[in-house]
C-alpha cells in the first residue's frame, strides 16, 4: 500500500439485518422465535476508492444511498463485513449532532470528555480550550448543561472541538446544514486552512455548490456502488443530470438532454440568451479585466413552476471555478407562475482576472436545485489585461523602497 494515500478503501461490503417484528423483552424472544425472522438488506457492494493526504473530497448521491454508512466505517463505528479499510493518521469526525455530548455537562465539561475520546491529555486540552470556546461562540452559554443547547449550539461545539484535535483525517457529515450561514461560511474557511495544512477532509453532502467549490474530488454512490468518481464538476454535473431524468420520469414527462451532457434540463424555464455587455453597450465575448460589465439573461417560463433561481459561474482553463453566485445569494425571488418571457440583468464589477480564455457556466433550477436548463458550458470569455503576472487574477500592490 503506497503511503501517499491517507485512506484505502477495498472491496468494502456492508449488510444490515432487517427484522420484521423483533421481540423486545426476554419472554418475547423465547416464546416467539418465529417475530425474530429478518432480512438482509446490503448497503454497500464492495465499494473501493482511495484519498490521497491533503485532498478534500466529497460523497454525494440521493438518501439511503450509502454515504453516511460510508464515513462511519470511515471512522471504525460499523465494521465491514467483507473488504478492508485504512486510515493513515489520527482521524476526528463530526456524524451525528451531539454524539460524544452528555446531556447532563456543561459545554466546558463536554469539551475536555470530547476531545479526551480524541486521545488529547488534560495539558493538551487546557492549552487549547479557550481557543474552543472563542471557535464556538457559545459565550456565558459555555457553562450550562448541553441539553439546553438549540442544534445549532450544539453544531458549534461540536465543529469547535473536531477541529481542534490536531486531526490528520476530518470526516464530516450533513451536521454543518444546521448551522446558520455565518457560522457555516466561518467552518469552510476553516477547513480550507486545515487542507493547505495537508488535513485530508472528507464531507457527506447535499449542498452541490460547496462540492464544486472546496472539494477537489467527488465520489457518487448509488444503491451502495460506485456510481461515479473523479473531478467534482462533471461527477456532480452527471449527479444532477440524473436526478433531473428520475424526478422527469416520476412526474410523467420527457426529458430533454442533448448527447454530449453539457445542455440539459426538463425545461420548464428555458435560457434563450446569455449577453455580456461591455462598459460600452456592446454585447461582446472579449472584456477588458478593468471594466465594469452587465450580464443580460433572457428566460422563458414554459410551464409555471413555484419559483426558479438563476445561477452563473465563471471557470479557468484547467476547470478551477473562479467564481459562482446564484439569485438566492442577492435575495432576488424569481417567480415563474405564469407562462411568459423574462429578463434578468446583473451588474458586475471587474473581472481582475488575468489575461486568457474562461468558461462561462449559466443555469436555471427549480426551488429544489433539480436543473429547468443547464449549460455547462454556455460559452468562451476572452479576458485581456495589459499587467505580466502569474496566477489567475491581477491583484493591485504598490511598491517602495524604504
Amino acid at each position: 500500500m503506497s503511503e501517499q494515500y491517507a485512506i484505502e478503501v477495498e472491496n468494502v461490503k456492508k449488510e444490515f439485518k432487517i427484522y420484521h417484528d423483533r421481540g423486545q423483552t426476554l419472554k418475547e424472544m423465547s416464546l416467539f422465535k418465529k417475530r425474530r425472522a429478518f432480512d438482509k438488506r446490503t448497503v454497500l457492494k464492495n465499494i473501493s476508492f482511495k484519498v490521497k493526504k491533503g485532498e478534500a473530497i466529497a460523497l454525494i448521491g440521493h438518501n439511503g444511498c450509502g454515504k453516511s454508512t460510508t464515513l462511519k466505517l470511515l471512522t471504525k463505528i460499523l465494521y465491514p463485513d467483507e473488504g478492508s479499510i485504512t486510515m493513515r493518521g489520527r482521524v476526528s469526525s463530526l456524524l451525528e449532532l451531539g454524539a460524544g455530548f452528555h446531556p447532563d455537562m456543561t459545554g466546558r465539561e463536554n469539551i475536555y470528555n470530547n476531545a479526551s475520546i480524541y486521545g488529547l491529555t488534560k495539558k493538551e486540552i487546557d492549552e487549547r480550550v479557550d481557543s474552543i470556546i472563542a471557535f464556538s461562540e457559545l459565550g456565558e452559554f459555555i457553562d450550562q448543561p448541553v441539553r439546553s443547547y438549540s442544534s445549532g449550539m450544539y453544531t458549534r461545539l461540536a465543529f469547535a472541538v473536531s477541529v481542534n484535535v490536531d486531526a490528520e483525517i476530518l470526516l464530516v457529515d450533513e451536521i454543518l446544514a444546521v448551522g446558520d450561514a455565518n457560522f457555516q461560511a466561518k467552518c469552510y474557511d476553516y477547513m480550507r486552512g486545515l487542507k493547505e495544512k495537508g488535513v485530508t477532509i472528507v464531507i457527506v453532502t447535499h449542498a452541490l455548490g460547496t462540492v464544486r467549490s472546496f472539494c477537489e474530488r467527488a465520489i457518487w454512490i448509488h444503491g451502495g456502488e460506485i456510481r461515479a468518481e473523479g473531478e467534482s464538476n462533471p461527477v456532480v454535473d452527471e449527479y444532477l443530470a440524473y436526478m433531473n431524468a428520475e424526478r422527469a420520469k416520476a412526474e410523467g414527462r420527457p426529458v430533454e438532454q442533448s448527447a454530449d451532457s453539457n445542455h440539459y434540463g426538463s425545461g420548464e424555464v428555458a435560457i434563450e440568451a446569455c449577453e455580456i455587455i461591455n462598459s460600452k453597450g456592446e454585447v461582446t465575448r472579449a472584456l477588458d479585466a478593468n471594466e465594469n460589465y452587465t450580464m443580460r439573461v433572457k428566460y422563458n417560463v414554459v410551464k409555471p413552476v413555484k419559483g426558479f433561481i438563476f445561477a452563473y459561474s465563471i471557470f479557468d482553463g484547467d476547470q478551477r471555478c473562479i467564481f459562482g453566485i446564484e439569485s438566492t445569494n442577492k435575495n432576488l425571488h424569481l417567480n415563474g407562475d405564469k407562462v411568459g418571457k423574462g429578463t434578468i440583468e446583473i451588474d458586475c464589477a471587474p473581472l481582475n482576472l488575468l489575461t486568457g480564455k474562461y468558461r462561462l457556466q449559466v443555469s436555471i433550477t427549480d426551488l429544489s436545485r433539480s436543473p429547468l436548463d443547464y449549460y455547462r458550458e454556455y460559452c468562451k470569455i476572452d479576458v485581456i489585461n495589459p499587467v505580466s503576472e502569474t496566477g489567475i487574477i491581477h491583484y493591485d500592490t504598490t511598491w517602495r523602497i524604504v
